[in-house]
């Protein structure tokens, strides 16, 4: 994938789809020159990946333990295809300031139905991931707009899980919106600032579907708005140079959230990616905070919220090896509807071993644990206060 989000310093475009970016640039094997399609637009490239994994949780009754990557239950204890991704993509070209290009992702399999974008031509082991319209206008340094389905601005993670340090996704990750429809601008202040603002439809990830339905009150006008900066240490700043911070909210009207008929939905989220004096060696850190306000026209009586404080870091020993570990904090006041989290209180733990051994696949073995520490049970049929599960992932990047 050509937005690789180990990298650090790509939220500095600001119109990438993590714009918090992940602590880590450590890439799988070096992939191949992308190949060029036959198409309208001559520089149109493909890529993709396939991506597969093996689950063990230890135990018995594992139908309520944590998810692998984000498919649901039907991962456990077996060997699984997680999703098929195809991108196509046409960089815009600015000519005098103004260029277009376009892109578009598609999902395929499993987890293509755990990002639930399914609108009505659009269901069953598929999903359209991104489909937008890139643009740029002569405005300042360069205004880059899109207009379609994007990725969400805000998350240390991505969706796309190659592109994430570890397998499975954060607990941060399970609070985040992941894909939205609507307008969304990016400007470069500076080498150092970035900012992005944006419109869309709804908080949640359907596609084309709106605030206002049959069985809300609220007003067809009312949109999804969001908004992001980002700072990236200039070069000369020694060490810490390429190191950045990012700040972002996104508040609208969430139908999926586990409140009856949807409520109102803000998410707060900042995170930092750092450098170290050890070159081999990247830290960070992430914030989240979700809010559901009080609505009693779509049965939200109380005011609920949810955050979850995580750490990460990379240590790159070699070319070829390279160790990811996380930690993970999470509170959840709505757990009597399971809105958020799997519990009131959940502490999260991942080590994540990847070695590059062939050619264009990323190999990796993790070991999660997550422990409820509210009063719950919350994994393993409603009866165990921890949950522990031991992964292989492959994945063959094109």
């Amino acid at each position: 994938m050509k937005c690789n989000q180990w990298t650090l310093g790509l939220a500095a475009v600001g119109v990438v789809s993590m714009a918090s970016v992940a602590l880590a640039d450590a890439p799988a094997a070096a992939a191949p020159a992308t190949p060029s399609v036959l198409t309208a637009v001559p520089t149109t490239t493909l890529s993709g990946f396939v991506d597969t994994s093996m689950v063990w949780n230890l135990g018995t009754h594992n139908s309520e333990d944590p998810s692998p990557g984000f498919a649901g239950a039907g991962g456990h204890d077996g060997f699984n295809l997680n999703v098929v991704d195809l991108n196509l993509e046409s960089d815009p070209v600015a000519t005098d300031g103004w260029g277009s290009g376009y892109r578009v992702e598609l999902w395929a399999g499993p987890q293509a139905n755990s990002l639930a974008t399914s609108s009505d031509f659009n269901s069953g082991d598929f999903a359209v991931k991104n489909a937008y319209v890139e643009l740029k206008a002569p405005v300042g340094n360069g205004l880059d707009i899109k207009v379609g389905v994007f990725d969400t601005i805000i998350g240390y993670e991505v969706a796309d899980g190659p592109n994430n340090p570890n397998f499975t996704r954060s607990l941060g990750f399970g609070v985040e919106p992941t894909t939205h429809t609507g307008v969304l601008l990016g400007y470069t202040i500076n080498d150092m600032i970035s900012v992005q603002a944006g419109i869309a439809d709804s908080y949640g990830p359907t596609i084309n579907q709106t605030g206002n339905d049959a069985t809300t009150t609220i007003a067809e006008s009312y949109k999804t708005w969001m908004g992001s900066v980002t700072l990236t240490a200039p070069k000369d700043w020694g060490w810490v140079a390429g190191s950045t911070l990012f700040a972002g909210v996104i508040n609208g009207f969430n139908s999926a959230d586990g409140f009856f008929s949807g409520a109102d939905q803000t998410s707060f989220y900042t995170g930092v990616s750092l450098n170290t004096p050890m070159k081999e060696l990247k830290v960070g850190a992430s914030y989240d905070y979700v809010a559901v306000g009080k609505q009693a026209d779509v049965g939200v009586f109380s005011a609920e919220y949810a955050y979850v404080i995580g750490t990460y870091a990379t240590y790159q020993a070699t070319e070829k090896l390279s160790v990811n570990a996380r930690a993970e904090y999470g509170s959840d006041t709505a757990n009597a509807v399971g809105t958020f989290l799997p519990s009131t209180k959940v502490i999260e733990g991942t080590v994540t071993v990847q070695y590059d051994l062939w050619k264009n696949v990323l190999s990796r073995v993790e070991m999660r644990w997550d422990h409820d520490s509210g009063s719950h049970r919350a994994f393993g049929e409603g009866d165990k206060n921890n949950a522990y599960a031991i992964l292989g992932n492959i994945v063959y990047k094109f």
